[in-house]
C-alpha cells in the first residue's frame, strides 16, 4: 500500500500569486491589542513617556489596560480592540515612537 501525498492546489496558487512565504509572515506580524490574552505585557505611550502595561481585562469594544506608575501606584487606562501594535523583537509596543529613550525609569534601587 503507497501513499500519496500531494500539496492542494490552492497552496500552490496562493504561493505564486501572492509572492510567496514572506507576505503570508508579514501578514501574521500584524498585530491587534485585542489579540494579546489577559495577563500580557506591552510597552504603551503615555503623555510624554513609555511606560510598562499588562492587559487587564477585554471586552468586545475595549482592552483594560493596568499601567505602572513611577511612584509605584498602578492605574488602569481603556484603548480599543482593534488597535495596532508595532513589536520590536517579541516585546508589543503601543505607540509611535522610539520606546527605549523616553521609557520612564522606575525605582533606581534594584
Amino acid at each position: 500500500m503507497s501513499a500519496n501525498v500531494q500539496r492542494p492546489l490552492g497552496d500552490a496558487a496562493f504561493m505564486a500569486t501572492s509572492g510567496g512565504l514572506e507576505d503570508y509572515q508579514q501578514a501574521e506580524d500584524v498585530l491587534a491589542l485585542g489579540d494579546l490574552p489577559v495577563g500580557a505585557r506591552l510597552i504603551l505611550r503615555c503623555r510624554k513617556d513609555w511606560r510598562d502595561a499588562v492587559v487587564a481585562a477585554i471586552s468586545i469594544e475595549k482592552i483594560t489596560l493596568s499601567v505602572s506608575s513611577p511612584s509605584g501606584h498602578t492605574y488602569r487606562v481603556r484603548r480599543p480592540s482593534d488597535s495596532i501594535l508595532s513589536l520590536d523583537g517579541s516585546i508589543p509596543v503601543l505607540g509611535e515612537g522610539c520606546w527605549r529613550a523616553g521609557r520612564v525609569q522606575y525605582d533606581v534601587r534594584w
